[in-house]
């Protein structure tokens, strides 16, 4: 799953690799014989496309491709136009994986996934969500799809030194220009390198290829899983092409009126009660970790070691961490509410710790390097690329940077340690316009919504605002986790078994369901 593990900065696996390939452009889609109508619909020659099925393997270091292979998945290039207003133009391929159903006799369709970002990988993605579907899978074609510019779909790539847009405005007006001038960069390097491909970096883009994928798959209509930006993207495809969806699961409900290039504002309150769990979870193991035997304690470890990066970037490996990056660490690190994750990100704070107290670490806990690296480093430099240049491409950000720092400001009073990350400038406040205005969302949809009440990335206010706007809808509130992503994620066999179930009839719950998160 590409962008719930880790972040909803989000929203990406720690240790996914980002394709920096060169960029492939074709120019039409394998010739087939096409209905008479093509001639008035040039979209025809896209819809009836031969798709070659292939191995998902790419060499004997490709521990992906070994894992679609073992669970019997293929994969094929589906190939889409760049600019839908000209579709007999330049052309991008969109790399899709599948595992057929098992269970021709009852077979139900195709179930396309994405797991968020935007900008995350879905193309792995099949076997685990098989595995979590029990029997109920063998009924579906299982679909990974890496949208447009992602993975082993045709890439754009920015060449950033970072693979997230997103940092900290620091504790004062010269960390907030810092910032704000590091954007700037980050906006100048995608206009130099993938100028070109910008306008097309869109969600209203990646339905439209979406809808390509299920008419080359020979679907009247698709089921479809997503989760985090997943959930947005399916609220957009099926707006735009009514009628064409089966069984819709969103799982860490965005609501739409939320999303855009500030989609992380609102989440301080989750993100700050996540923290405060973990640091009861990391006080009750102090002889572990030596963080502090009260979550008080603990807390002010975390204060202690942003103070110490203020005043001078802590020594980490072969990095320097600063004010700007101690806060999106801590954050990365409380999307999963379990204790492997709460155990990573204590040996980081940890190793922070001691680098605060002037003890510089050689060699970091692999989940602070892991996320060293992808912070710090160019490494992924196209996963961040194409987040932000979808997240700038869909809905137009403020400009002016005085906006901004009166945000900071207020926010900063709130959460000194994450209201300067949730509202802080970046790129697209450098740039160009969208191409379209945004997708108005349909009025009502059948679909089953999931979301826990503490998740951090996408709060549990936004699933309400979602089942509101779609009273036939039916929610699974997973109570008192602090989670991000709970269907074959969390391990909840309640919340498991609700989204089994619609799978598996297509019949939503007569009601809402509400299941307990486990003891931590």
């Amino acid at each position: 799953m590409a962008t719930l593990l880790s972040t909803f900065i989000p929203g990406r696996r720690a240790g996914v690799a980002a394709l920096a390939a060169a960029l492939v452009l074709t120019v039409a889609p394998a010739a087939v014989a096409l209905p008479a109508a093509a001639a008035s619909d040039p979209l025809l020659r896209y819809h009836h496309q031969h798709l070659t099925w292939k191995s998902c393997l790419r060499g004997p270091d490709d521990a992906m491709g070994k894992e679609l292979e073992q669970a019997g998945a293929w994969c094929a290039d589906v190939t889409v136009p760049l600019d839908y207003g000209r579709p007999r133009g330049r052309t991008v391929t969109v790399a899709i994986s599948r595992i057929r159903a098992t269970d021709g006799a009852h077979r139900v369709g195709a179930l396309l996934l994405n797991g968020g970002g935007p900008g995350g990988q879905t193309i792995g993605d099949p076997p685990w969500v098989r595995q979590a579907m029990r029997d109920v899978g063998a009924r579906y074609d299982i679909v990974g799809v890496d949208p447009r510019f992602v993975g082993r779909s045709t890439p754009l790539d920015c060449h950033w030194p970072t693979g997230s847009a997103f940092r900290s405005a620091g504790v004062d007006r010269a960390g907030f220009e810092r910032t704000a001038a590091f954007s700037a960069e980050l906006a100048r390097r995608c206009r130099t390198y993938a100028g070109e491909l910008l306008p097309y970096a869109t969600t209203r883009d990646t339905a439209r290829d979406m809808d390509v994928v299920r008419a080359a798959l020979g679907e009247r209509r698709i089921s479809y899983l997503g989760y985090s930006y997943g959930t947005y993207l399916g609220q957009v495809y099926t707006s735009m092409f009514p009628g064409r969806t089966d069984r819709v699961v969103l799982d860490g409900v965005i609501s739409p009126d939320r999303y855009g290039p500030r989609l992380l504002r609102g989440v301080e309150a989750a993100n700050r009660h996540a923290l405060e769990g973990w640091a009861s979870w990391a006080a009750a193991r102090d002889a572990t970790y030596g963080l502090g035997r009260t979550r008080g304690r603990v807390l002010a470890v975390v204060d202690r070691v942003q103070a110490a990066a203020a005043r001078s970037p802590l020594r980490i490996g072969a990095h320097r961490v600063d004010e700007h990056v101690v806060p999106v660490l801590v954050l990365n690190g409380l999307s999963q509410d379990n204790a492997s994750a709460y155990g990573d990100l204590a040996q980081g704070v940890r190793d922070l710790l001691r680098a605060a107290d002037g003890r510089p670490v050689a060699t970091p806990s692999p989940w602070l390097a892991d996320a060293l690296g992808f912070e710090l480093t160019g490494a992924e430099s196209a996963y961040g690329s194409v987040q932000t240049s979808i997240l700038c491409g869909d809905v137009p950000a403020p400009r002016d940077p005085e906006v901004y720092w009166h945000d900071v400001q207020r926010a900063r009073a709130r959460d000194p340690l994450f209201g300067p990350v949730a509202n802080g400038i970046n790129p697209c406040a450098y740039w160009d316009a969208p191409r379209e205005k945004p997708t108005t969302i349909r009025a009502d949809l059948p679909a089953l919504l999931v979301n826990a009440t503490g998740d951090p990335r996408t709060t549990y206010e936004g699933a309400e605002a979602v089942r509101r706007r779609w009273p036939s809808s039916r929610l699974v509130t997973l109570r008192g986790a602090d989670q991000h992503a709970v269907f074959g994620v969390y391990g909840s066999a309640c919340a498991d078994a609700a989204v089994d179930r619609y799978l598996g009839t297509g019949r939503l719950p007569e009601r809402d369901v509400t299941c307990e998160a486990r003891p931590r």
